[in-house]
């Protein structure tokens, strides 16, 4: 289906893409430093399950919508804001405890979960799937529809895999960094004002 040079390329970009600090790979590093390196790669893995909409989207049109809609643009990332705002305030609130991951199964999966909401409210990231396939599709071939799809589980994949690891080892660094009350503290404040200052990025965007 595709040409290994165009492969390869394609997977060098995508490495080079997802390494550069945007607001989800902050938002997996800050998970990992605030909770440990399984909330990091939990974290991760929910940010890489809500690509899965952005590539179905950009494979069928969707996204396209969102880009030239303001009003649906506006709203999604406001949504996306709010929800980072709330995100701040829990860090700040409780910012005396951390998140035990240790056999609870549902703090997992709110984790997870945050994680999907995270991707799928930035509209930013759509636009970037609808700008950044089909650049590496072969539109000779049939089925571009199916090529774009490859190609976003292709990365989606790679978003996994590196984003699980920074998360995993932000997590070990702050295993090691929060050995008092005192620097949990510290370290979830910070979490707080990293998120608030997401929102207010995320609100700056324009299409």
């Amino acid at each position: 289906m595709f040409d290994f040079s165009t492969l390869l390329f394609f997977i060098g970009t995508s490495v080079i893409l997802i390494i550069i600090p945007g607001p989800d790979l902050v938002f997996t590093i800050t998970q990992g430093l605030a909770n440990g390196k399984r909330a990091g790669v939990t974290t991760a893995l929910g940010l890489s399950i809500g690509n899965i909409v952005h590539t179905a989207a950009a494979a069928l049109g969707l996204s396209l919508i969102v880009k030239t809609s303001v009003i649906l643009f506006t709203i999604i990332k406001s949504l996306g804001a709010i929800y980072l705002l709330y995100l701040a305030y829990k860090s700040i609130k409780y910012r005396k405890k951390g998140i035990d991951l240790n056999g609870i199964d549902n703090k997992r999966e709110r984790l997870f979960q945050k994680g999907i909401l995270m991707n799928i409210l930035n509209p930013k990231v759509a636009i970037f799937f609808l700008t950044f396939l089909p650049q590496f599709v072969d539109y000779e071939k049939s089925n571009v529809t199916l090529q774009m799809l490859c190609l976003g589980f292709i990365f989606i994949i790679m978003t996994a895999i590196l984003f699980g690891l920074l998360g995993y080892f932000s997590g070990i660094f702050r295993d090691a960094l929060l050995r008092s009350p005192r620097n949990l503290v510290i370290m979830n404040i910070l979490a707080g004002l990293i998120f608030i200052c997401l929102a207010l990025k995320l609100m700056t965007i324009r299409l």
